[in-house]
């Protein structure tokens, strides 16, 4: 669909309540002005679980949701309980609840959700629900979900990154509500041109909704990153994105540089089913070429961590055991490259990337890597939007935000059907016993840490995937705008303050 007919779409679809709203808030409202990125699907299932649901959870509540130190707690639900074995656990849902539309949210809805995300063929959320055999409404408040194995990850998984609940009504049109956002958020959309802006007010239905002290929400189209800072100390916007280059800037202006703590770490992806890969020497040498502190004092700017795994160092899923294991050794790469037959600069390789996100981080991947005898050459694949999907690259970069999920998120590298494991179906030796143990440990067990510890080790054990390093979610916010409550990889809008 263009543009022009997805602004003709928007218009309709939000045309009375526009009219209502205006481009501007009312004179003593509390208003939000944040400078984003606009998401380019609003239908969750098809948006998936990268880094557009914090601008989604503003229009739609999911299951659960994280508190600051990233324990499932209730939201949509008001609680849930597994059954003796660990194979199906009950969500509870809030009674009276209704979407943005007026439909109820009841536990039909949230099965027609969840069916939905896995069967949807455009869904990219079918490989999150993997350990889901069945959902079941059990009267009008009560979810059942049946599981395919012990798994007590579920109420971190099914929370803002995957379970972010749309109303059935509107998803009988998928098409229309992957742009005409009808959820039971904090937020109900009043006013949605694509590439330009979204309008929001507030929802007086959302359950939490004594605790959201916002009137009004305007998205705008994220400036050019060199003009961050100058919209927000003009007032134009209120908060933003903010680039680990711009950090300094933003402080001199005395606005506020929010560094809101995450799950994200970047990687080398290999793929070890193609040559050269197939020769573990090969692996170890781009192991040892790699230089993790280049990527934090380049792209990070000193605000990140060098991490050699899927995690930031610190996070209960890290591994201590398995740090360093591969430090990095210029010498050890040569000579590790001559063991197995190739002279410095006879293995050429293409090192596909999607777009300007990994400019920085392939320049290092290409100059780390020819210093110790490799040819490696960039290319640019602007429509690549997710390579990993594809699997049929040989070498490329990724950075995930991760999920709520530890276990998750270590499937989603290191498993055989990963998304993000460019080596399908290829997967690590141990990796899918400790895996299991893990997800069969609870979440308040003392051996869950343990056991997420021993299965991130099993993980590591891949020759897929080269980790680098991590960084913070960096905002930047103006006075106005309270403190934001340090909620891993999340904002919630619960608490948060704007004077009007």
């Amino acid at each position: 669909m263009s543009r022009k007919a997805l602004a003709v779409l928007a218009a309709v679809t939000f045309g009375v309540s526009a009219c209502a709203s205006g481009s501007a808030g009312a004179a003593g409202e509390s208003t939000l002005r944040w400078a984003v990125t606009l998401p380019a699907h609003w239908d969750p299932v098809v948006s998936g679980s990268g880094a557009q649901f914090r601008i989604l959870s503003l229009a739609y509540a999911s299951l659960t949701e994280i508190d600051e130190n990233g324990r499932a707690v209730p939201s949509l639900a008001r609680s849930w309980d597994y059954n003796d074995k660990g194979d199906q656990v009950t969500f509870h849902l809030r009674p009276g609840l209704r979407f943005s539309d007026g439909e109820p949210l009841d536990a039909a809805a949230v099965k027609a959700y969840l069916d939905r995300a896995k069967t949807q063929q455009n869904s990219a959320l079918d490989g999150d629900l993997t350990s889901i055999k069945s959902v079941t409404a059990q009267g009008d408040l009560d979810v059942v979900v049946q599981l395919t194995q012990v798994d007590h990850q579920i109420p971190l998984l099914l929370g803002e990154r995957v379970a972010q609940i749309t109303s059935p009504k509107a998803a009988r049109d998928p098409a229309a509500l992957d742009q005409s956002p009808v959820g039971a958020g904090p937020f109900v959309v009043t006013e949605l041109v694509p590439g330009s802006h979204v309008y929001l007010k507030k929802n007086p239905n959302y359950w939490d909704a004594a605790n959201i002290h916002i009137d009004r929400v305007e998205l705008q189209t994220a400036p050019d990153p060199a003009s961050v800072v100058s919209g927000l100390k003009t007032g134009v916007y209120d908060f933003a994105n903010l680039l680990a280059s711009q950090v300094k800037a933003a402080e001199a202006a005395g606005l506020d540089v929010v560094f809101q703590p995450g799950f994200n770490a970047s990687n080398i992806s290999i793929n070890v089913n193609k040559e050269p890969f197939t020769n573990p020497k090969v692996v170890d040498a781009v192991r040892y070429a790699t230089n993790r502190q280049e990527y934090v004092d380049k792209i990070t700017f000193g605000h990140g961590k060098a991490t050699d795994q899927p995690f930031p160092p610190g996070y209960l899923a890290y591994d201590k055991q398995s740090a360093n294991k591969y430090p990095y050794d210029a010498e050890k790469a040569e000579q590790l490259l001559a063991e197995a037959g190739y002279a410095p600069g006879q293995l050429k390789l293409d090192l596909v990337i999607a777009g300007q996100t990994y400019a920085t981080a392939s320049e290092i991947v290409q100059s780390q890597l020819n210093a110790v005898g490799f040819a490696v050459t960039i290319k640019v694949n602007p429509n690549w939007e997710k390579p990993f999907f594809a699997k049929d690259l040989t070498l490329s970069l990724y950075g995930t935000t991760g999920r709520e999920s530890p276990v998750q998120t270590l499937t989603a590298h290191f498993g055989p059907n990963g998304p993000l494991n460019l080596s399908t179906p290829y997967q690590p030796g141990g990796f899918e016993k400790a895996v299991s143990v893990a997800r069969g440990t609870p979440l308040d067990s003392p051996d869950y840490e343990k056991n997420l510890q021993a299965a991130t080790r099993a993980g590591l054990e891949s020759r897929a995937l080269v980790f680098t390093y991590s960084q913070p979610n960096i905002f930047v916010k103006s006075k106005k705008v309270s403190a934001i409550t340090p909620i891993p990889g999340q904002i919630h809008w619960t608490g948060l303050r704007v004077e009007p």
